[in-house]
This record gives C-alpha cells, sequence and structure tokens, in this order.
C-alpha cells in the first residue's frame, strides 16, 4: 500500500529525471500525470496511485518545496472539480484516458453547460433537447445555456439534455461531454456588475454529438449531474487554504495597515468573522478527508453555503472599514477573464463580486433545502410536479 515514504521517494525520482528548473513546464506535468502524482488518489494511469487522498498533501509540499511548475486550478477548476470526477465515475475507460491527463495538465479548457434561462435553480426542468440521428451514432442537440464560467476559453463541456419529454422531468435527462469547437457552438458574453463577462450564455443549433461522448446511461443524466454538482459544492466551499488564507486575510491585513481607522464595533465584528472562517476552513478539510473514503455528500452543500455568506460578510465589512477607499472601482471594461480574483483586486471589486457567490453553484436557497432535507432529515418541502411528464408542465 502506498503511504508517504513511497510517495516522497516517487517525487524524488520525478524530480531528478524532471529537474524542475531545466524542464517545460508541460513537460513537467505530463511526467508528473504519468508518475500518479496528480491526483494520488485516482486509480493507476490515471494520474494516480489508488492511494488515500489525505496523502496528496504529501506530494504537493515536496513539489512545492522544490519550485517545481503546478497547473492552474483558478483556470482550468471546472475541469478539476466537477468534470474529472464524474468522468472518473461514470466516463467508460476510453473516455477517462482521452480526457483526463489534458484536463490536469490544463492543455484543455472545461466549462458547465447546466443552467439555461428557464431552468436556472430548477435544473431538472431543462428544455435543451438531444435527439439520435437517424443512424444512431450521433445525437443533435439544440437550445440555450447560461452562467457558462469560461466557456470563451473551453475546449470541452460537460452537458446535460433533455432526450425524453415523455417522462418526468428527473428521468428524460442525458449527460453528454460537447466539443466547444463545433460549428453549431455560439458562446456570447453576459456583463456582470463588476463590467467583466467571466460567464457567458451558450447557443447550441444542430450541435452534433457522437454517442460515444455519452456519461452514464440514455435517462441517467440526473443523476450523473448530481455527482458534478455535489463535487462543485465541495470544489467551491472545501478548497484548501491556510490560516488566514483567502478573503479574510485580506481583510485581517487592512486592519493591521491602517490602524487610524478602527473602531470597537469593527474590531469586534472582525473578530467574529475571523473565527467563522477559520471554524469554515477546519471544517472544509475535514470534509476533504471524509472524501478519501467515497464520495462527496450533501454536506458539501453546507460548506458552500457557509463560503457564500462568509465571502459577502467580510467583503461588506472590508468596505465600511475602508470607508471611501473601500468604494474605488472605476475600470467597468468589459474584459472576459481566466477565473476570479478575490484577493488581488480593489475592496469595491470584492465587495461587487461576492453578490454572486449565493447564485452561482447551487443557490443558497436549494442548498438550504439540501441541508434540511438530506442532512437534518426534516419533512420535503412539496413538490406538486415531481411525478408529472415534463411536456405537460407549464414553461
Amino acid at each position: 500500500m502506498t503511504d508517504a515514504a513511497d510517495l516522497r521517494r516517487r517525487t524524488a525520482d520525478l524530480l531528478a529525471a524532471h529537474p524542475p528548473g531545466a524542464t517545460d513546464r508541460l513537460d513537467f506535468l505530463r511526467a508528473r500525470f504519468d508518475a500518479g502524482l496528480a491526483w494520488v488518489h485516482f486509480p493507476e494511469g490515471l494520474g494516480g496511485l489508488g492511494a488515500p487522498r489525505a496523502l496528496q498533501a504529501v506530494v504537493d509540499a515536496e513539489l512545492a518545496a522544490a519550485g517545481a511548475p503546478d497547473n492552474d486550478p483558478g483556470r482550468i477548476g471546472i475541469g478539476l472539480g466537477m468534470a474529472a470526477p464524474t468522468i472518473l465515475r461514470y466516463g467508460t475507460e476510453e473516455q477517462q484516458r482521452r480526457f483526463l491527463r489534458p484536463l490536469w495538465t490544463g492543455e484543455e479548457v472545461w466549462c458547465q453547460l447546466f443552467s439555461e434561462p428557464g431552468a436556472g435553480s430548477d435544473l431538472a426542468a431543462l428544455a435543451t433537447r438531444a435527439v439520435r440521428d437517424e443512424g444512431g451514432a450521433d445525437w443533435l442537440v439544440d437550445g440555450q445555456k447560461v452562467w457558462t464560467s469560461s466557456a470563451h476559453l473551453a475546449c470541452w463541456a460537460i452537458l446535460v439534455a433533455r432526450t425524453d419529454p415523455a417522462v418526468p422531468k428527473h428521468r428524460g435527462l442525458t449527460y453528454f461531454v460537447c466539443d466547444m469547437s463545433d460549428p453549431g457552438v455560439e458562446v456570447r458574453p453576459l456583463r456582470q456588475i463588476t463590467g467583466e463577462a467571466e460567464f457567458n450564455e451558450v447557443f447550441l443549433t444542430g450541435v452534433r454529438i457522437p454517442d460515444a461522448h455519452r456519461l452514464g446511461a440514455v435517462g441517467d443524466g440526473w443523476q450523473v449531474a448530481r455527482t458534478t454538482l455535489m463535487n462543485e459544492r465541495v470544489a467551491i466551499g472545501g478548497a484548501r487554504i491556510p490560516r488566514e488564507g483567502g478573503m479574510i486575510g485580506v481583510a485581517a491585513a487592512a486592519w493591521r495597515d491602517h490602524p487610524a481607522l478602527r473602531t470597537h464595533d469593527l474590531h469586534q465584528r472582525l473578530l467574529k468573522l475571523w473565527v467563522e472562517a477559520e471554524v469554515a476552513r477546519l471544517t472544509g478539510a475535514r470534509l476533504g478527508q471524509q472524501l478519501s473514503k467515497g464520495q462527496p455528500g450533501p454536506e458539501g452543500s453546507g460548506m458552500k453555503l457557509a463560503f457564500a455568506r462568509l465571502a459577502q460578510q467580510i467583503s461588506g465589512w472590508e468596505v465600511e472599514f475602508r470607508g471611501e477607499a473601500g468604494l474605488t472601482y472605476d475600470d467597468w471594461t468589459l474584459r472576459r477573464p481566466e477565473g476570479v480574483d478575490f484577493t488581488g483586486r480593489e475592496a469595491g471589486y470584492r465587495y461587487l463580486r461576492a453578490k454572486g457567490n449565493s447564485i452561482e453553484g447551487g443557490t443558497s436557497e436549494v442548498l438550504l433545502n439540501i441541508v434540511a432535507e438530506r442532512v437534518l432529515g426534516l419533512p420535503p418541502e412539496p413538490r406538486t410536479d415531481k411525478d408529472v411528464v415534463w411536456k405537460d408542465l407549464p414553461r
């Protein structure tokens, strides 16, 4: 069984064969994947060694100490946090070997074609259609998706479409991998309150997807999508960060750097937020340990809830603390960034961007229902449309 000592030896071998200072970044990342040191908990041959997930920290620490290059989680976060675990669980061996390596190295960026103008919080109500062509080897997809992060950068997308409108909404969905370079895919920027457009709307017109790019069984798309969504919430709310990392670190630094702005009330509120952020950080670390024993559960929804609430409260505190300087954000240029930067931008940017945290990755209202029903065991809300055939639902 692979242990910490074995991983240190394997990492040392990788560094000896591919010295970071003398090896191209991409070549090093490919070699790391092939050595099983990308995701140590993934199977051998797919970037891992079948080791406990917690041992990834051993590899990361050794590589960081050696100054080795890393991939860019900000740019490829959807691929790492959502597409990869779904492909690992539901993909064929051919799909796993085709997609996982370039996904991890960052050679291929992924996006998520889930939400629609008429199916945001109620994802199972989506209307994008996928119909088999006459030969049965391909699917023709038509519809519109919205709030698609990184669609303007993506090579591939994870896509959920309706393949059977004559059954209840959760049972007529199928999950696909979509080639974003297909001529039937049109990406349009959606400008946000920050002036930027990290999000997009995506129009699909006669997009031809081979059946070989289907993940899971026909009609089983909701179950596959749940795996993606649970991993998404863990990726958003349970990311590993050091103590006083992230937005609470920015707020604490502002407090230390500007003694003239301090008040007793702001001090008490900052202390409370610091404690809550540390509790959330430790809870996220514990959740990561639990993940080593299986797929994420509804606990990830609680972590994502905590992340959204804290981000909004901390950014609000910072704007109030800084006074006029907290409102400085005067560049409304339409840009299409590669990711979100909560720590390297102005306080005004953080305040505005954090407003989206309670919507993206599952609205806080929906996640509260998940926690209530699946964690606390409370009775579910009445759902009158659950067993109604989708084509008969009002839209």
